[in-house]
Order: C-alpha cells, then structure tokens, then sequence
C-alpha cells in the first residue's frame, strides 16, 4: 500500500487510489478513505502538471511561456519528486518521523509530510492552465500575459505561493529581458518567438516596425515603449544601410548597455527599466545617431515640408495649379476631337499615372524659370532636394489618416475623410515624399500621410481662391459699354440704332451677372480671409514656435522703444520690464525627442487647422465643389454670349448648337449654383461659430507636459477660431434672399457684395 502511495505521488496513476471504494467488498475503512483523499489529489494535480507543462515546452508559440513551464517541470516538481524519495528513503531507513513502534508506518505521517504541497501543487495547476486557456474568448496566452499574471499573483498572502511565484516571475522577465536585449544591442528581432514579441515588422515593409500595447508588460510605460522602438529600429537601420563597421561606436558601446542591463533586479521595477533604457538612447543618440542625423539636415527636411507641402513656397503651389488645369483642359480637348465612335466615356478625360507625373515635372521646369530669372538668386538647394524626393501620384483609397503620436497607445486623432484630393486633376492625386537614409529615423509614412492630406486641404483652398479671382480677368462680362461706331455711322439712325441695341444687350447680361458677381466676391472674400488665417496665423504659428525649438531660440515679446519710455520713469523698473531678445544657444536633441516633438506639432497642426473636424471639411469640399461649377459656368456663357454676338453682328452661324437654348439653361443654372455657393458659405460660418463654441480640437497637441522631459517640445497655442469669424462679417447678405422670398431676389441685396 505504501508502494502504490509512493508511486501514484511520483506520477504514476495507482489503482489504490483511483478505484471506487464504496463496493461492499472494500477494503478501506472510513478513515483510511480520507486520508487517501488528499493523496489521490496531490498525485492528480502531479500528473496534471507533467502532461500539461510536456504540452507547453513542445506546442506554446511563446518562449516564455515555454520557459515558465520548463521552471514548473525541472525546478518545482522535482523538488516535489525529491520530497517523495526522501519520504520514501526515512520509511526505508525507520526513520521515527515516519515509522512508530513495531515497524508501523501511520498514514497520518505520510500525509502530513505531503500536506504543505497542496496549495502549492493546485496553485502551479491555475497558472499551467491560465498559459494554455489563455485571456479567454480565444485569445492565447503570450509571455507578457503570464508575467503580469505572476505580478499579481505575487500579492498573496501565502508565503509559499510567493515564494513560487517570485522564482517563475524572474524566470519570465529573465526570458523577456533576453528578448529585448537582442532588439536594444543589435536591432534585431528574436528568432523564435517573434510573434510573442511586442515589435513587429509592419506589413509590406521589411524595414519599418511597430509597438504593439497589447504585447507589452504592465512595467513598461508607453514612453518607454517608444523608446525601445526607437533604439531597437535604430541599430536595424544602420545594420541594413550598411553603415556599420568593426570600429563603429555602436559596437564599442556593447558592453556598456549591456553592464547597464545588468544591473535590471528581479521583479523588474518600471522606474528602474526606464531610467536604464533612457540611459542607453541617450548614449547611442549622442555617440552613433549624432552623426548620422545631425541637427542642419533635419532643419533642412523640415523647411522642404513647410516650402512645398504646407505652401511655404506660394510659386509652388500656383504653378502646380496651372500645369494641372492646363492638362485637364488638354485632356477635353483632346475628347472633344475625336470622333463619336472612338470616345469611350470618360476614358478620354480621366488622367493617367504617367501624366500625373509629368505635372509635377513640367511644375518644376516652372520654377525652375523663376529661378532663373533672378540672376543675383544663388542655387536654391532646398529646390533640388525637392526635385529629388517629391513625388504626386494617384492614390487608391480615402482611408483615414491617423495622427499618430510617438505612443501608439495614446488616442489618436484622425483627419477627416473629406477627399479634397479629387480637387486637383479630378482624380484622387496626392503630393507624397521619399524618405530618405538616414532621415527616416525621425520621419515615418505616416508622419508623411499627415503632410500629404494636408497639402491637399490647404492646396484645394487655395486653387478654388485662384479659380475665383481669375474670373475678374474676363473683362468682357465684367464691364462691356458698347461704343458708337466711327464716323459716319455713328451719326446715322442705323448706328444709333445699334449702338442702343448692343447696350441694352450689355445691360441685360449685366443684370443677369450680378448675383454670379456678387456671390463670387462673397466667395473671394471667404476664402481670403480663411487661407490668410489657416497659413498667416496657424501654419506660420506653429512652424515658427517649432523651428525655435529646434535651433534652441526663445522669442521674446516685442518692447516698446526708447523714444516711447517716459524718461522720468524709474530705469530699475523699466529693466525690470524688459525681456531677453533672440538667443542662439544650439540645443542638441536625439531622434527620439525630434521624432516627438514633429509628431506633437502635426497633431496640433492638424487640429488647428479644423482638418481633423468632419462637419468642418464636408461643407467646405460641398463649396469648392460649387465653385468650380459656378467657374466652369462662368466661362461657359461668356463663349455662349461670344458665339451669339457673331451670330448677331457678323452673321457666324453654327448650325449644329442653338445658343439660344443653351443661353438660357446655363442662366438658369447660375442662379442655382450661385444661392448653392451662398448657402455653403453660410453654412461654414455657422459651422465656424459652432466649432468657436465647443472649442473642439483646441486641446489636441497642446497638453502642459508637467511630468515630461525638460525643454521638452509644447506646440504653440495659435488659431483661435473666434479670430477668423471676427473678419467673416457678412452683414445682413445672409438674410437678404430669406426675406426677399427667392434666389431671384438676391440681385436687389448685393450692393453691399459689390
């Protein structure tokens, strides 16, 4: 009977134990039943445990969890092993703890030596199985799951379960730690396990990782967790560009980060991994990356993004829009000459990836010219790296664009769907840029995403604000006072006669165009003033706040000058009062830091230029939608009236058009898009004002960084809507057509437009 106790301890399932024992023929009395009772648990939790730690050494895709169990396997139920054998060695040896008088070996004895082991055994069984079940609703269990569950289980009020849980605690960080220090030493990701680890390879980029939160222990913060990113894709960069070499200081620097490492004490302490991670970017930033990504190139791609996607660069952004339209305009006019049987619907208009990329060419030969023009101009080298690494393409898809900050667990804003890209050459097209080596240690797609959509709100701005203002250049519709003919007809009956006619025929186009005229000065007069605010105040604004951090310069408050002190004033309070001007200290930031900050400041960007508020974006694409019908319109009467007056003074006739017919559709549809125009601008004031009450997006990137680092980037507060509505005055225009009863109306309440 001792033998089969012994042996179903030791994991192998006895009979003695597992047998129903409630036959009339048994041979176990009451008490001897209870006291197996515990045996037989204690020997089921043991079996249990070497089936189910055998299941996750050789199946578990986590290498910690592997690791947890192999210290449950050779560790914990060995030692229970040996504390069978040495039960078994003091029967054998009469021991007196374990055999009484006569050779008699209680059963009370062998169960009490096993009674402290129950707990400890039932205990192991929930952690072997919480690292096979899992989270639950079907997620497994991965290493970071297991080592904040042993975190917790550290809390217990049992000393042993602790004790337990301490020993495998050191064990899963010691495998975590082992991870990361092939990412954080050499760049590298580990060869098994990857999945289980928290950086991933992103999807179609064999160079580009993420963080993942949900792989992510409990004791490391998210600004730890960047930094990890950082280093680790860091030495990966320099690794795959070929950069490093035998002597190279990343190298040298080995066994410093990993004496650093060393020093890590188990159970890890989250202030103590972030101060020794912190310690190791540092070092890498101020010895390798220094070097590599110094603080004039980064300056230099920045100026480039502000000159040419946030229209820094205004020549820029008028010859885009001029080559655009030119090819669109080529593109109909090469429809309209081929014949009916060889069009294929819009097949002949849409335009083609290779001619979207000779706009931005033939843009460049463009500015190439102005330049030119200058002779005392030198080479402009922000101009050349642009030829190099600006691209305009056609995109696929409209999915929004995340701000993403330097935490991929912080909330992140997004920009509007709103797809002003279409606005360009009727086709989705978007300025895009390649990064570049080494700049893509602090510039990622994504940041360059941002760039893009918004070059495409304020380029789409701007373009309707060109498209209206050319409207003034046909002077014909603007003022036409016909002349009398020369002498001698102009004193005849016939030649006043025509002359009268020919005015009244001016009038009366002129009265037709009043409301066109009207709503488009409306329309100049929105838009000048919205895109002076959006680049005079807000892009201006906080490049300007940014650069400074940059360059480590602090602008003061202008001061009054000498001329203005009273001169009786105290010159104690008067130095009192003065601030220090500009001071050109050169702060060093790491990549990291940059990295930060440029995300920091395109988030707030983004918010304050009211891209990231959809009942913003959609009226606003609704009006520069309708003006660009109400321009097409425009120029369409003005050929109509064009070809009539030949028909009526030269006698042209197009026998195949009727004008006439046309003339009054296309009236007709002045009218309508024009109160169309006029809504939608009414509209976005509302929206405006809405927007001014609510202060939404405000707060978004301006966060007081009370606990960061010191001299750590904060975007400058600039943009207050309620600025813009102050200028967005339209007196009583709105109410104009509500009261007169009808868009036919809104001539006789446009004097105040006009």
């Amino acid at each position: 009977m001792l033998h089969e106790i012994l042996l179903s301890l030791s994991g192998h399932p006895s009979p003695l134990l597992t047998a129903d024992h409630e036959s009339p023929t048994q041979i176990l009395s009451p008490p001897e039943k209870a006291l197996l009772s515990s045996i037989a648990h204690l020997s089921e939790l043991h079996c249990k445990l070497l089936a189910h730690t055998s299941t996750i050494i050789s199946t578990h895709p986590s290498s910690i969890c592997q690791a947890v169990a192999t210290t449950i396997r050779s560790v914990h139920l060995a030692a229970f092993q040996r504390k069978v054998l040495e039960v078994e060695d003091g029967i054998l040896r009469r021991d007196a703890g374990s055999v009484g008088a006569y050779n008699i070996v209680p059963l009370t004895a062998i169960v009490g030596q096993f009674s402290e082991w129950t707990r400890r055994m039932e205990w192991f069984l929930e952690v072997v199985e919480y690292m096979m079940r899992g989270h639950g609703g079907g997620k497994k269990c991965s290493g970071p799951m297991i080592i904040d569950w042993l975190c917790n289980a550290l809390q217990t009020g049992y000393v042993d379960i602790e004790e337990a849980a301490l020993s495998l605690v050191k064990v899963a960080e010691t495998s975590w730690l082992k991870q990361v220090s092939g990412w954080v030493l050499y760049g590298r990701l580990p060869g098994f396990g990857r999945e289980d680890f928290f950086i991933q390879q992103v999807d179609g980029d064999i160079e580009e990782y993420e963080s993942k939160k949900e792989l992510l222990p409990a004791f490391v913060t998210t600004s730890t967790a960047a930094s990890l990113l950082f280093v680790g894709r860091s030495l990966n960069h320099i690794r795959v560009k070929g950069m490093s070499s035998a002597t190279s200081s990343e190298l040298s620097l080995l066994s410093k980060h990993l004496r650093e490492l060393s020093t890590l004490k188990f159970p890890i302490n989250s202030a103590n991994f972030s101060r020794v991670i912190a310690s190791i970017r540092l070092s890498l930033s101020k010895t390798t990356l220094q070097k590599l990504l110094p603080l004039s190139k980064v300056i230099e791609v920045l100026s480039l993004l502000r000159e040419f996607f946030l229209l820094g660069r205004g020549e820029f952004a008028i010859a885009l829009i001029s080559e655009a339209d030119d090819k669109i305009r080529q593109r109909w006019r090469r429809s309209d000459n081929l014949g009916y049987e060889k069009r294929d619907g819009l097949g002949n208009i849409v335009v083609k990836d290779g001619e979207v990329s000779t706009v931005l060419t033939r843009t460049w030969a463009a500015m190439g010219l102005l330049q030119g023009q200058d002779e005392d101009q030198d080479e402009d080298d922000i101009l050349e790296l642009a030829r190099d690494l600006v691209q305009l393409v056609i995109t696929k898809n409209f999915a929004p664009t995340p701000i993403k900050t330097s935490l991929d667990t912080s909330p992140v804003a997004k920009i509007a769907t709103t797809p002003f890209r279409t606005l360009l050459l009727s086709v989705p097209v978007a300025l895009t840029m390649h990064i570049p080596s080494p700049i893509d240690l602090f510039l990622a797609p994504s940041d360059v995403h941002i760039y893009t959509s918004i070059n495409a709100y304020l380029l789409s701005i701007h373009r309707a604000h060109l498209r209206l203002t050319d409207m003034w250049k046909i002077t014909s519709l603007r003022r036409d006072h016909p002349a009398p003919p020369g002498p001698p007809y102009g004193s005849s009956n016939f030649g006043r006669s025509k002359v009268l006619t020919l005015r009244h025929r001016a009038k009366e186009r002129s009265a037709a165009m009043r409301t066109v005229w009207a709503t488009s000065s409306a329309g100049v007069f929105f838009l000048g003033e919205t895109e002076a605010y959006l680049q005079g105040e807000v892009v201006q604004g906080t490049w300007t706040g940014f650069k400074n951090w940059l360059s480590g310069e602090t602008a003061s408050r202008p001061t009054s000058s000498s001329q203005d002190v009273d001169e009786d004033e105290d010159i104690w309070m008067q130095a009192g009062r003065e601030t220090p001007t500009l001071t050109g200290i050169l702060h060093t930031h790491d990549p990291q830091s940059l990295a930060d900050a440029h995300r920091r400041y395109l988030s707030a960007l983004a918010s304050s230029l009211l891209l990231t508020i959809p009942s913003f974006t959609d009226p606003l694409f609704h009006l520069l939608q309708q003006i660009d019908h109400l321009v097409a319109l425009v120029h369409r009467i003005h050929s109509i009236w064009q070809s009539l007056d030949l028909e009526a003074d030269e006698g042209v006739v197009d026998a195949f058009s009727d004008f006439h017919k046309e003339e009054k559709d296309v009236r007709a549809q002045l009218v309508v898009i024009a109160g169309r125009v006029k809504g939608a601008i009414e509209v976005l004031v509302g929206c405006l004002r809405e927007v001014d009450q609510s202060k939404e997006g405000w707060s978004d990137g301006f966060e007081e960084l009370v606990l960061g680092e010191e001299g750590a980037y904060v975007p400058a507060k600039v943009g207050r809507v309620d600025r813009l509505l102050m200028k967005l005055d339209f007196g009583g225009w709105f109410d104009g057509g509500k009261k007169a009863g009808g868009l036919d109306d809104l001539r006789f309440d446009d004097d105040d437009i006009l």
